[in-house]
């Protein structure tokens, strides 16, 4: 995960602006709310998958870039005082702190919309319906039928009790998208066929689950050092989780029990996704 991060985050620099102009204040935020640390763990997914159908270097690159710019739009939007009002990400000051509230918006909406024109340029694949697939998949998990809608949601989720499919829907819309394209992206840039697409889907289906309940366990259990961002805010927000719901033990075992799942769906690739079954256990032992 490290080699990927690493290699994601020199693409994230090259690939993100600069210039002179009086707007330059604008890619200076988009630059420090994408680059400077993070798991990477959605371009990892991508660069993973990608290597299972001999997808080039290039390509899985440029797409991990684009998958981490909404992300880390998402991220910027979440951070706002409208939203979750953070002070800190990535152990560093918020983007609407370290800039300001207009520019953090912006910031966001420039990254978003960035993350397209990377993927519908031809040197991210040379086949348009390939490129199509990319920009309509992204949309969809990114959208009101994923993170989006997810978010809504979760804002909803401070004025009404949800219910354990509520919650659990919640997720799969807020996290466990972005996560199933991450896995998809590579299936898409290499023309899979449809048991191995359904294969990765499968998997990060319960990888999302997993790994939004290892978020919610680390919300009262992690520390703010370990973290990079603030902890305890699901509790004071009064937000129903899958630990408020299920208690830390049960919320641990089902995490668990999902990261298994996971991985059983892998054996279609009979052992090539051996990085893929690692990322699965790592989920739900990670405090960071």
């Amino acid at each position: 995960m490290a080699q990927a991060a690493e290699l994601v985050e020199s693409a994230i620099a090259r690939l993100l602006p600069t210039t002179d102009l009086p707007e330059a204040v604008l890619y200076d935020a988009m630059r420090y709310g994408s680059l400077g640390g993070g798991k990477r763990l959605r371009p990892f997914l991508v660069l993973t998958s990608a290597s299972l159908f001999g997808v080039g270097e290039e390509c899985a690159v440029r797409t991990a870039a684009a998958v981490e710019f909404v992300h880390c739009y998402s991220l910027i939007h979440d951070d706002l005082p409208a939203m979750d009002d953070g002070d800190l990400r990535r152990g560093r000051p918020t983007v609407h702190r370290q800039f300001d509230e207009a520019t953090a918006i912006l910031a966001g909406d420039g990254l978003l919309t960035f993350a397209f024109e990377v993927l519908a340029d031809p040197a991210t694949h040379e086949d348009p319906n390939v490129r199509c697939q990319l920009v309509a998949a992204l949309a969809r998990a990114a959208g009101p039928h994923g993170m989006v809608g997810g978010q809504m949601l979760d804002l909803i989720a401070e004025h009404e009790t949800f219910d354990m499919g509520t919650v659990t829907r919640l997720q799969r819309m807020k996290t466990g998208e972005m996560i199933a394209f991450g896995c998809e992206a590579g299936a898409i840039l290499g023309k899979a066929g449809a048991p191995q697409r359904h294969a990765l889907h499968a998997y990060a289906h319960d990888l999302g689950l997993a790994f939004q309940i290892a978020d919610d366990l680390l919300d009262i259990e992690g520390t703010e050092a370990e973290t990079g961002k603030g902890v305890g805010r699901d509790a004071v927000a009064g937000k129903a989780t899958f630990v408020s719901i299920l208690g830390r033990d049960r919320a641990r075992a089902q995490a668990e029990m999902l990261s298994r799942q996971a991985v059983s769906h892998l054996e279609i690739f009979d052992g090539r996704a051996d990085l893929l079954k690692a990322v699965a256990e790592y989920v739900v032992t990670r405090r960071a």
